[in-house]
């Protein structure tokens, strides 16, 4: 455990998701304020945009600096660049379901959770879920189906490797990355209830953020859980490595419960814990 270590940096939010180290601070988005945001490591937050129509969720940063901010219900992207929000890509025609979390890579390409139906997911909702790739000339394709609620994503720095968050799995799908973007399943790995968003680090290893178990997990590539961070009485929202040597883990965690959320309650803070080995690849 190494919740002793834990320093909050951002208290007082609603539902914080996306989290992004870009530019020497933390982009992310606060889901219910419908907000784009950053931190400082220090504390100091700055907010970039509102998205007044929809709610923000996933995030990504184009290989420019740009900002491409994920809306679930009207299934858009939106670029957030010299302080104008703009179309990105429009996935409303492709996706199936709402969708979710996402990742850009380091070659510009967009890698989209499509949760095979809309949110509240109904009781009989099986493995359903897609990953849509939004490639930078704008095409749009099925790169993966059959997950079951594809949550956080995470990709490798040479671009060989993708990983996702199965919620209603409970695990994290394996992906090789071919060279045209298209996805492989390697394996499915790990086991822990409700995994939310996800990083990886140096090793290989995962960080999961475990919405339930009210805890930040790091997963080693074995699938056996290597190190637990505790945030009890929290539920854990997403996570990624940042700071200057990447060995900074920012923890978004919410007080709140399923049954809150329906009713719009939640309070959300992000805490910081220096970690052994630094991030690797996006986020």
């Amino acid at each position: 455990m190494m919740a002793a270590q834990l320093k909050t940096v951002l208290d007082g939010g609603r539902y914080f998701e996306g989290p992004r180290w870009h530019d020497g601070r933390l982009w992310f988005v606060d889901c219910m304020a419908r907000t784009l945001l950053s931190v400082s490591p220090s504390g100091e937050l700055q907010e970039h945009a509102v998205i007044a129509d929809d709610t923000p969720c996933g995030l990504g940063v184009l290989p420019n600096g740009d900002i491409v901010v994920l809306t679930m219900f009207r299934k858009r992207l939106l670029r957030f660049a010299d302080g104008q929000l703009s179309i990105y890509a429009d996935l409303s025609q492709i996706a199936t379901g709402t969708i979710d979390d996402m990742i850009v890579d380091g070659q510009g390409r967009a890698y989209v959770g499509d949760l095979g139906f809309n949110l509240p997911p109904p009781e009989d909702r099986g493995a359903v879920g897609r990953i849509i790739l939004v490639t930078p000339d704008g095409a749009m394709r099925v790169v993966a189906e059959g997950l079951r609620f594809p949550n956080g994503i995470a990709i490798s720095s040479d671009h060989r490797r993708l990983v996702v968050a199965e919620m209603d799995g409970a695990c994290l799908a394996d992906y090789d990355i071919e060279a045209d973007g298209g996805l492989r399943l390697r394996r499915r790995l790990g086991r822990m209830t409700d995994p939310d968003g996800i990083c990886l680090d140096r090793d290989g290893a995962v960080w999961v953020a475990s919405f339930t178990e009210d805890a930040f997990i790091r997963i080693g590539r074995d699938g056996e859980e290597r190190a637990r961070i505790a945030v009890p009485g929290r539920r854990a929202l997403a996570c990624a490595l940042g700071g200057a040597d990447r060995r900074t883990l920012f923890c978004l965690s919410a007080a709140t419960s399923y049954e809150e959320l329906r009713k719009g309650r939640s309070v959300s803070r992000i805490d910081v814990v220096e970690v052994e080995t630094p991030g690797d690849g996006w986020p």
